[in-house]
């Protein structure tokens, strides 16, 4: 028993060394930019002198969803990448720790944005808000990706770019029959959203699988990889 507690201490005392550095390097002023228009966005409804249409209030909303999404794409930009990758930490728990200390100010984030926008005007929040959580898991699976397919400390612009393009063709040219963007009173909505279910599904998957460690680099010695 001692032997566990003592290695349960010094797992515990290097999870607490690590997270300080984690926490300076992480690309605060991208998510602070990207939450700040988010947060303009979402308040243009109430600032407008006009009757606001529910429409407007929803795509306020999804603008507020994309610009925080594009934001968490420099989540995993490391200027220090090939520094950290021969420490002997494990990839998904240093991308876990560049997650941990964001998901907190994203909640927060998200319930100021919703509180926003006028409540009589307010689209179905669960809806909206699996929408934004889909858009956010595609913008981290895309620098995940990137990251274990790729040599580069900073991926997020062409993450970020990725990203916006994918939603401006998702909105202009997917086909009606698997319409994403629909409004609440479209008989569509409750299908649309089965397919925003499986978007988030299939990117916290690709977050997965890309966090583990590539094969050849276990077999080459443990030394871990590129974060």
């Amino acid at each position: 028993m001692r032997g566990v507690s003592g290695d349960t201490s010094r797992a515990a005392g290097a999870w607490r060394a690590l997270v300080r550095p984690v926490v300076r390097t992480l690309p605060w002023r991208a998510i602070g930019v990207a939450g700040g228009l988010g947060l303009l966005f979402a308040a243009a409804p109430r600032l407008m002198e006009e009757d606001v249409s529910g429409r407007l209030a929803l795509n306020a909303l999804r603008m507020s969803a994309l610009a925080f999404a594009l934001g968490a794409a420099f989540l995993l930009d490391d200027p220090a990448r090939h520094t950290t990758a021969v420490v002997p930490t494990r990839r998904a728990v240093r991308h876990t720790l560049r997650l941990a200390p964001v998901v907190p100010v994203t909640a927060l984030w998200w319930t100021a944005v919703l509180l926003l926008v006028p409540a009589e005007v307010r689209p179905p929040v669960g809806g909206v808000t699996l929408e934004a959580a889909a858009a956010l898991a595609l913008a981290l699976a895309g620098a995940a990706f990137a990251v274990r397919r790729s040599d580069g400390t900073r991926p997020g612009p062409a993450v970020a770019g990725a990203l916006f393009a994918t939603a401006v063709s998702a909105s202009l040219l997917w086909p009606e029959r698997w319409a994403l963007f629909v409004a609440p009173g479209d008989e569509r909505w409750a299908a649309a959203h089965d397919r925003w279910t499986v978007l988030l599904c299939a990117a916290l998957a690709v977050w997965a699988v890309c966090g583990a460690e590539p094969v050849r680099r276990r077999i080459g010695g443990g030394l871990g990889s590129c974060s």
